[in-house]
């Protein structure tokens, strides 16, 4: 495949096993390759990864939209994870054979289609953003549906594309084309959700923490467990490693310690390979080091 562009579009269902089905086999007629398809009850949010060229992301990215918006209603909907759309947002990821300004160009395709064809609401963010404001995704999701009632009145936040009314049900969506980003949890060995809150701040960035780290604190009914929930927006200048480092070294300032962590979808091998050597103390391992990499390369 010459030309390859990352899609991994979240949307609010992580528990009506038979919804996800669904939207997963609409998104397969689109003849793109699905690579991952991670779903989570407490948050009620299943992330989906695929791959495809241009023509074939774009029809997968709607199919996943137009699933999302017939089969979810928000207004039913719970969960830790913040939302605002049925289908909540869609990133692309330019991976091979195409740039990031027509990876932008992309999403607004995607956008325009998606308000016109679904009557949803589409917000512009990261590398696609219209405003500053809008580049970060939390800060268009404040509020999330309940709230985007009264704030879509305000022309401040108008939509890019789309009615200036929320769908009833499949609330507002946001669209963009962005960098890798990590979705990375840790998991604390207590029940005490405002340790994981206090933790999330100290290293989120909008609270002075690490650049390139969005974070929140949830309790996990699932796992028993408070969470310190994070997207990291550059791994090469947050390497992974250093954000569990930092977690780790505040949860030990109250008393917890870390049970494990997990990834939300998938993450490129060279953020995995830098941690591995942090932790080894291996500053030239590569992935010239992996024998499957000298094999399927």
């Amino acid at each position: 495949m010459n030309e390859i562009i990352e899609c991994i579009p979240n949307v609010s269902e992580g528990r009506n096993q038979d919804v996800i089905n669904k939207i997963i086999e609409n998104l397969k007629q689109t003849g793109v390759k699905i690579l991952d398809v991670s779903s989570d009850p407490d948050h009620n949010r299943t992330v989906i990864t695929f791959v495809g060229d241009k023509s074939s992301v774009l029809e997968g990215a709607f199919a996943v939209a137009k699933s999302a918006v017939e089969l979810i209603d928000l207004r039913k909907h719970k969960g830790t994870h913040p939302r605002m759309g049925a289908v909540d947002v869609i990133p692309f990821v330019p991976i091979k054979g195409i740039t990031m300004d027509e990876t932008v160009e992309l999403s607004k395709i995607l956008a325009k289609r998606i308000s016109e064809e679904l009557k949803v609401p589409v917000y512009l963010y990261a590398e696609s953003a219209t405003k500053e404001e809008r580049r970060s995704l939390p800060n268009i999701r404040q509020g999330e549906f309940e709230g985007f009632f009264e704030k879509i009145k305000d022309p401040n936040w108008a939509p890019d594309f789309g009615p200036n009314e929320v769908h009833e049900t499949a609330g507002v969506t946001a669209v963009g084309a962005r960098e890798f980003l990590i979705a990375y949890n840790i998991y604390l060995n207590t029940k005490d959700v405002s340790i994981a809150e206090k933790i999330a701040k100290s290293i989120r960035e909008s609270s002075g923490g690490l650049r390139f780290i969005q974070a929140k604190g949830m309790y996990i009914e699932e796992k028993g467990m408070a969470q310190v929930s994070m997207n990291i927006l550059n791994y090469k200048k947050a390497p992974l490693y250093r954000v569990f480092e930092i977690v780790k070294m505040e949860a030990e300032r109250y008393g917890v310690s870390v049970v494990e962590s997990e990834l939300v979808g998938l993450m490129p091998l060279k953020a995995a390979l830098d941690s591995l050597a942090f932790y080894l103390r291996f500053p030239k391992l590569t992935s010239e080091s992996i024998i499957e990499m000298k094999i399927y390369e």
